[in-house]
């Protein structure tokens, strides 16, 4: 399937069915599914010419003559002349300092730039580029093709880029690859926070996060990339989209769950979801919580949705069943595993895990945020970068648990907002951490009123 066509499939669905649906929370609009799949598309068209690509992250607030700028140019640089292609989100900062590193040095230095309600315009030092929309299907693009990850400091976003990719290939989703953390300073309070917090409930491996690198220069950078072998699949794999044969196939099943899951939520316009972790038992103080907050959210006459799983979902599902309210499942086939928990009003399954993010997040009222690992942590932080760049109205985010949330709020505060300034003074306002179902209700119902 070519842009072409996907582009006159959209005008034909403009011309056949027209748009008021947003006012009834209907989300099978035309114009996004085709939008979407046209995004896909053409991005897919643009990464087939790469080859030996390296993502270098991080903020873009960073400019240039500060120590990472400096740190992320040189490590282009080194990249081009080694035969790499730098990529890079292609905006300002870290991205512009990769960028010019590898144009300056003659290599191949690529953006992929996203759109949004404040401009960016991509860095003058990309020779090649293409846009995005939507966050998710940049971020596809962005991950997908890439042998290795380098992370300096940044923000939410970054934050959200490193879980997403980290969450991806602990669940098989990617291809393992090498992830490099720029910048001792800022990343050991993260790890910290993983082994401490994370680790006290079993939502991280400690073997997967042992196997990251965390660096200070470039040349230390440099040398867990040189030995990377260029690979060029057309696996099944869900977030595989770099192969050289055609991809019709795959573009098709994303739209067939783009519409299925546009029509699962459709109506659902009172829901809140509830994310944590899936490693908990029935005896663990959290399930206990869940089962609350899920009671709690029923009988306030809310849509309960969570990953319709075990843990932190199965609890909170439990809890708004048992109260007679709606208990909703969007999840995630793992493995070939279709398991959901036995306490839900209503389910829907993905392989992909950026359309059900797409789906979880379309009807959704506020989020609580349970302890999780690094897909509680991906979702956390993807929420926040779309509400913080405006691509998604601000709702309340709400964290459970100060004990375990506390460590990674002192790390934003001080560090992302006082120290680095790679999010704004008012950043670490757009959500709120709380300690019972009490005060999860009394965040959402003060905000709507």
């Amino acid at each position: 399937m070519k842009k072409d066509d996907i582009k006159k499939m959209e005008e034909q669905a403009i011309r056949t069915f027209g748009y008021t649906l947003n006012e009834n929370k209907d989300y099978r609009e035309p114009w996004r599914i085709f939008r979407i799949m046209a995004e896909f598309v053409e991005g897919y068209e643009f990464l087939t010419n790469l080859e030996k690509e390296v993502t270098i992250l991080g903020s873009a607030r960073l400019p240039e003559g500060s120590k990472y700028y400096e740190l992320a140019r040189e490590l282009g640089g080194i990249l081009a002349k080694n035969g790499f292609t730098t990529l890079t989100g292609g905006g300002p900062g870290i991205m512009e300092a990769g960028n010019r590193g590898a144009f300056e040095a003659g290599g191949n230095s690529v953006g992929l730039n996203i759109q949004l309600p404040f401009e960016q315009v991509i860095n003058p030092y990309v020779k090649k580029s293409t846009s995005f929309n939507y966050f998710f299907t940049r971020k596809v693009m962005l991950t997908s093709p890439a042998h290795a990850f380098v992370y300096f400091p940044g923000g939410f976003g970054t934050l959200d880029e490193l879980f997403e990719v980290v969450d991806n290939i602990e669940l098989r989703f990617m291809e393992s690859a090498p992830i490099i953390l720029v910048g001792k300073e800022f990343w050991e309070p993260v790890i910290e926070f993983l082994l401490g917090s994370c680790g006290s409930v079993g939502s991280v491996p400690k073997e997967e996060v042992e196997k990251w690198h965390i660096v200070d220069t470039a040349e230390e950078a440099f040398e867990f990339i040189k030995d990377v072998k260029e690979v060029k699949t057309c696996s099944l794999s869900p977030t595989s989209f770099h192969c050289e044969k055609n991809i019709d196939w795959k573009i098709f099943r994303i739209m067939s769950e783009l519409v299925e899951g546009f029509e699962f939520v459709t109506g659902k316009t009172n829901a809140v979801t509830v994310l944590g972790t899936k490693s908990i038992t029935p005896d663990n103080e959290y399930y206990e919580a869940a089962y609350r907050v899920g009671k709690t959210l029923a009988e306030h006459k809310y849509d309960v949705l969570t990953g319709g799983k075990t843990g932190v979902a199965e609890g909170t599902n439990k809890g708004a069943f048992e109260a007679g309210g709606n208990s909703v499942g969007i999840g995630m086939r793992v493995a070939g595993h279709d398991m959901v928990n036995p306490y839900l009003s209503s389910s829907i399954l993905f392989n992909f895990p950026f359309t059900r993010k797409l789906i979880i997040t379309a009807p959704t009222k506020a989020f609580v945020f349970f302890p999780g690992g690094f897909g509680t942590l991906h979702q956390l932080f993807e929420i926040l970068t779309l509400i913080q760049t405006k691509k998604m109205e601000k709702i309340p985010i709400i964290l459970f648990n100060h004990k375990f949330w506390e460590p990674m709020h002192k790390f934003i505060k001080e560090t992302l907002v006082h120290k680095m300034k790679t999010v704004g003074d008012k950043d670490d306002e757009l959500y709120q951490i709380v300690d019972n179902e009490e005060s999860i209700i009394r965040v959402i119902e003060e905000y709507y009123a």
